[in-house]
């Protein structure tokens, strides 16, 4: 049936079909230790070539085969540790688990990782973090305190089945640290949760990417700001010479904006993303409070909520300020268009006074025209006349030349006044 019929499927079947399937969750089973980075790419363009190099240089070190180029998830088990690797549009992550009876931060997956593959990460880890998932409620371990370096936590209990406890700040060995208690989690439930608290943290890393890209947009979005109300104030006592300036002047200031705009309106938009994914794996853990110290919803709503207020309100600002100086623009290029016309109305005129008096003149010469032309064609007539006397047909032909002159010159008025109209008609 596979072979009679598989030449029915839409060739993008069965890839979207997988795509439910293409990030499967990491199989934990308490007590694990879990090491996780996420390695931010070169750019939008080649960050998956980036991210395949760095993931083959890897498996190599371990005699490992390298997935496909083109897929997105990788998972193998290395013996040592077990390694899942996801691949997204900025960043790639990698997720080191390894089961150990010893609940301590001295002692993470990530240690065997070659120091040489580590090195190549310099300058393009975005989020390092080390988990701890233990059997058990708080009352059955140590102080959660002793095990963070912070001073301020946030823990609830989530899923009605486990603890949460972080201080999300990276300690002094470099990894953010969590700490989750199975209480009484079901198969997969320790995974997904894990997952979850590892996504909260690299998106919420993410977003806050937007934040010096805001930071550092304010300062040109004030001067911006500050010419353009001084150029708009010149408007009111602006003159012919001075629009000219005036529109140079807006039009590079929208130069400006435009390009701040190119320049973070993507970043902007990716940090809003982020952020809604964040609230989105925090309502996955329906929190429940452990009295005394906030939530992960209260943590992220005091601390990271304002950061992306801010990347919002910086976006807005500078969408209204591109407003503003199209309008401006406009306004002012209308002011220089109606110059433009009174201008060109004046040349019409003058053209139509000139083509006026050329008609004048023409109209004066033209009584000169009929005049000569009269005088060439009595000359004709003369010549005639005068062949005539000698053949003795005419006895005076003085008097009929004289005769002839008003005959010709009306003649030839009224031929000249004929051809006028039949060019008017034209």
């Amino acid at each position: 049936m596979t072979l009679v019929f598989s030449s029915l499927n839409h060739p993008q079947r069965v890839p979207l079909a997988a795509e439910l399937h293409s990030r499967p969750i990491l199989k934990l089973r308490a007590p694990e230790l879990v090491s996780h980075l996420a390695v931010f790419g070169h750019g939008r363009g080649d960050n998956a070539d980036a991210q395949h190099v760095l993931l083959m240089d890897l498996c190599r070190h371990f005699g490992v085969a390298a997935p496909a180029r083109d897929a997105n998830h990788f998972f193998h088990d290395f013996g040592r540790f077990r390694l899942k690797w996801e691949l997204h549009s900025e960043f790639a992550t990698y997720t080191f688990a390894e089961r150990a009876e010893a609940a301590s931060f001295e002692r993470m997956p990530v240690q065997h990782v070659p120091q040489d593959w580590l090195l190549q990460l310099t300058g393009r880890v975005m989020v390092a973090a080390h988990v701890i998932l233990r059997k058990g409620g708080v009352e059955e371990h140590a102080p959660v305190f002793d095990l963070f370096e912070g001073v301020s936590l946030a823990a609830s209990r989530v899923m009605h089945c486990a603890e949460l406890c972080s201080d999300f700040a990276i300690a002094s060995d470099g990894f953010a640290r969590f700490v989750v208690n199975d209480v009484n989690m079901r198969e997969q439930q320790a995974g997904r949760l894990v997952q979850r608290v590892l996504e909260i943290e690299t998106y919420r890393m993410m977003a806050l990417y937007g934040l010096p890209a805001a930071q550092r947009a304010v300062p040109e979005l004030n001067a911006v700001e500050k010419e353009l109300a001084e150029a708009t104030g010149a408007l009111l006592a602006s003159d012919d010479t001075t629009e000219q300036a005036l529109l140079q002047q807006i039009t590079l200031l929208a130069a400006r904006i435009e390009k701040l705009s190119l320049d973070n309106s993507y970043r902007f938009a990716a940090s809003k993303a982020y952020f809604r994914l964040v609230n989105a794996r925090i309502d996955e853990l329906r929190e429940e409070r452990i009295e005394g110290v906030p939530t992960v919803a209260e943590f992220m709503e005091r601390r990271l909520a304002p950061a992306m207020n801010t990347c919002e309100a910086v976006a807005a600002r500078q969408d209204a300020l591109a407003r503003r100086i199209a309008n401006s623009n406009d306004l002012l290029r209308t002011r220089v268009g109606i110059v433009q016309e009174t201008q060109n109305r004046q040349i019409l005129q003058s053209m139509n006074a000139r083509a006026a008096q050329q008609l004048r003149l023409q109209q004066a010469v033209e009584g000169l025209s009929v005049a000569a032309i009269s005088y060439y064609v009595v000359g004709l007539i003369g010549y005639a006349v005068k062949g005539a006397k000698v053949l003795g047909w005419v006895a005076n032909p003085d008097a009929l030349m004289g005769a002839a002159v008003p005959f010709v010159a009306a003649a030839v008025w009224l031929a000249l006044r004929s051809m006028h109209r039949r060019l008017h008609r034209h």
